[in-house]
């Protein structure tokens, strides 16, 4: 089932102190989900701890993104905007009261659980506390969407990123 309720604390609770990586050895995730593009290539979706990895298979190219508070690359923060070779990503952060971040989470997780091509984690203490992913082929590549939700109390913090890569 792509929507996973995790048995361990999420690794990463601050969306602040989120990063990005490019092509990094990729950490094992702990929910992960295989999808084929139908010219061939494969992209898997993965939860990491609140954060996520996404690894792309083309031929003979590789590619990986990586979004955590673990980055080793020292970028100190997730850009809002960013371009290399075939790829770009951009990330929004925005904080909702209670009754909205709750709608979002729902949302997601049933999104998750019924779509084609998404991915969730639910982490324990909160079914907000959730990373959820989407992919899905574009033209010769892959484009695909990702959500982290920190609960906070009184709402939460939502990290959005959109990406694109091209062979």
């Amino acid at each position: 089932m792509p929507l996973h309720q995790l048995a361990v604390a999420p690794a990463d609770v601050s969306g602040a102190r989120l990063a990005l990586a490019l092509n990094e050895a990729a950490p094992q995730p702990l929910a992960s989900y295989r999808l084929s593009h139908p010219d061939g290539g494969t992209l898997v979706l993965g939860v990491l701890g609140a954060s996520h990895v996404i690894t792309v298979e083309h031929g003979t190219e590789t590619f990986s993104e990586q979004v955590s508070c673990r980055v080793r690359s020292g970028a100190a923060t997730l850009p809002e905007h960013t371009d290399a070779p075939g790829y770009w990503l951009e990330s929004r952060t925005q904080t909702y009261e209670e009754p909205t971040f709750r709608r979002i989470a729902q949302e997601l997780r049933r999104r998750c659980a019924r779509e084609p091509g998404w991915l969730g984690g639910v982490f324990p203490g909160d079914d907000a506390a959730l990373t959820a992913l989407a992919a899905e082929p574009d033209s010769a590549g892959w484009r695909w969407q990702t959500w982290h939700l920190y609960p906070s109390g009184s709402g939460g913090t939502v990290v959005r990123t959109a990406s694109h890569w091209q062979p």
